[in-house]
This record gives C-alpha cells, sequence and structure tokens, in this order.
C-alpha cells in the first residue's frame, strides 16, 4: 500500500536568517536608545526639581544655570550642557526651557537622532 508522506511544514533556512536578523536588529535598536532616554529621564526630572527649589522665580539666569549643572555632574549626565538652555524672564513667570538633540550611530552610516525639548514655567516674584 502506497502511502503519501504529510507535508512537512515549519520555518526554512532562509525565513530563520529573516527573522534573525529583523529581531537582531530591533534588539540592537533598543540596546543604542534605552541609554539615551535613561539620560533624558534624568535631565527632566533635575528640570523639574526646579519647581520645588525655593524663590526659582527670583533667581538669577547664572544661579539657575549654576543649579542645573551641578544637579547633571551628580547624575553624570553628557548630553546637555548650559548651551542649550534658554531662560526667559516674563512678566509673572519664569520660563526654563531645554532643547537639545543626540546622535547615535546604529550600523554603518546610519544613524539615529533623537531630539528632546522639555519646559518649565515658575512664578517669579
Amino acid at each position: 500500500m502506497y502511502s503519501q508522506p504529510g507535508r512537512q511544514s515549519g520555518m526554512t533556512l532562509i525565513g530563520f536568517l529573516l527573522m534573525f536578523l529583523l529581531i537582531g536588529f530591533f534588539a540592537l535598536l533598543t540596546l543604542k536608545l534605552v541609554p539615551i532616554y535613561l539620560e533624558h529621564f534624568k535631565i527632566s526630572s533635575s528640570l523639574e526639581s526646579l519647581k520645588k527649589e525655593p524663590d526659582i522665580g527670583a533667581k538669577s539666569k547664572n544661579d539657575v544655570l549654576r543649579l542645573l549643572e551641578r544637579r547633571w555632574e551628580i547624575n553624570m549626565v553628557n548630553a546637555v550642557t548650559a548651551k542649550d538652555v534658554v531662560y526667559t524672564r516674563q512678566p509673572g513667570k519664569v520660563k526654563i526651557q531645554i532643547a537639545y538633540e543626540v546622535t547615535t550611530p546604529i550600523l554603518g552610516n546610519v544613524d539615529a537622532l533623537v531630539y528632546f525639548d522639555d519646559v518649565i514655567e515658575v512664578p517669579s516674584n
């Protein structure tokens, strides 16, 4: 009696390699971008902590920059400097903005550019 073998199902070697490359690419992308976002969290939390600082609205731009730079030094932040901080005094409030971008190489000549823009407003005295 002649019986036909059942159809084999599964992934071919090419399919396996393509799936492995796709998973590897996203793992590489994650490994490159997660440290950038962790550092951004440190920067934004130091900016938010200025809201809790007493009389921050009455301090000069240089005092605010010194406070931020001290916090960045403690948290080992390297992506942002005092040049990235915009300090604007408006009637009744002070606006502090940090806008910066981080470029990281991904693979060969492919880079990832991540742009951040954080703003806080505190009442001035």
